[in-house]
């Protein structure tokens, strides 16, 4: 039920899961949520075939970047603690809790490295993550062994792949072909 649902912005994913606004704010919610959710993702493993796709991304010597909704003091802790950090050019994450979007921050980071967007790949596994490749102006695979299910990520029109060990060897392919 909840892959079925879920969307951003994250307010309207709680409207839909029946949260009940005038009964209990979106802040006390999103408070609570983060609450039980930070010291609990410290025992979430990585997801299946992700090593191995940092491992193939950085031996291609391509750059990685984490853009996420999540806070960066969050994501900071996460890699720190999966043993992933090294793989990181940069971790982009959001000033606060509320989950909103990270068209903003995309932004301003590939206007601050003067990166080509034409050359970036993005991987998301939500419709909002195709929203925000759109936005930057960056190619996107969408994996679908994350937050929602592939009928839902076809509908985007980008490529959906089962998962990580499919979207690195799509992204590793394009960039032997330069495209």
């Amino acid at each position: 039920q909840y892959r079925a649902i879920f969307g951003f912005p994250v307010q309207d994913y709680y409207a839909r899961a029946g949260f009940d606004f005038t009964r209990h704010s979106f802040d006390a919610l999103a408070n609570s949520f983060m609450e039980d959710y930070i010291p609990a993702s410290t025992s979430c493993p990585l997801m299946s075939g992700a090593q191995q796709a940092l491992d193939a991304f950085a031996a291609a010597g391509l750059h990685q970047v984490i853009l996420s909704a999540s806070p960066v003091s969050t994501l900071q802790r996460q890699v720190e603690e999966q043993g992933v950090a090294r793989y990181f050019d940069r971790l982009l994450g959001l000033s606060d809790i509320y989950a909103k979007s990270k068209v903003a921050l995309g932004l301003a980071y590939l206007r601050e490295t003067g990166f080509d967007p034409r050359r970036a790949v993005m991987i998301g596994d939500s419709t909002h993550d195709f929203e925000v490749a759109q936005a930057l102006g960056v190619h996107c695979v969408l994996q679908s062994g994350g937050h929602q299910p592939p009928e839902i990520l076809q509908r985007t029109g980008a490529m959906v792949v089962p998962g990580l060990p499919e979207a690195a060897d799509f992204i590793l392919r394009s960039v032997e072909n330069d495209v």
